[in-house]
């Protein structure tokens, strides 16, 4: 048998687990950057929601209420975000609103949860029914 060529069952066992051991590492660790970035992607999306709105009551006196006009008007994102978040707003009165980036699909189950801004720049995070979080406490979402 000295001159026979190939692996053994053995060798060729031993790579399947190392491989087995680097997938359970490398996936979760990928999950959790891509939703990352995703909520990147929703807080960039909820900076250009408040700077158009900003724009908006600069030249007319208050706050759009119209998504459409916003987006045509000032430049507005699209309220779809990369199909991993929606966001939405509503406005209390001619000097305040809130609005919000809402995950949907794969996304849901991000940590993060709900984000939130104000007319303030006033940050905030919801997971589901739990509590809200303020910027810059550490477990805020716009923090991570």
């Amino acid at each position: 048998m000295r001159g026979s060529k190939g692996i053994t069952l053995i060798e060729l066992l031993i790579v399947i687990v190392i491989v087995g051991v680097l997938a359970a590492i490398a996936i979760p660790a990928y999950t959790n950057y891509m939703q990352r970035a995703r909520r990147a992607d929703a807080k960039t999306a909820l900076e250009q929601v408040r700077a158009a709105q900003e724009m908006w009551r600069a030249e007319k006196g208050g706050y759009a209420t119209n998504t459409a006009a916003l987006q045509n008007t000032m430049g507005a994102p699209s309220t779809t975000i990369n199909q991993y978040y929606t966001w939405n707003f509503s406005v209390q009165n001619s000097t305040s609103f809130t609005a919000q980036a809402v995950p949907q699909g794969s996304q849901a189950s991000d940590p993060g949860g709900t984000l939130r801004i104000d007319q303030d720049g006033t940050k905030t995070s919801q997971k589901g029914a739990g509590p809200t979080y303020t910027y810059p406490d550490p477990q805020c979402a716009w923090t991570r």
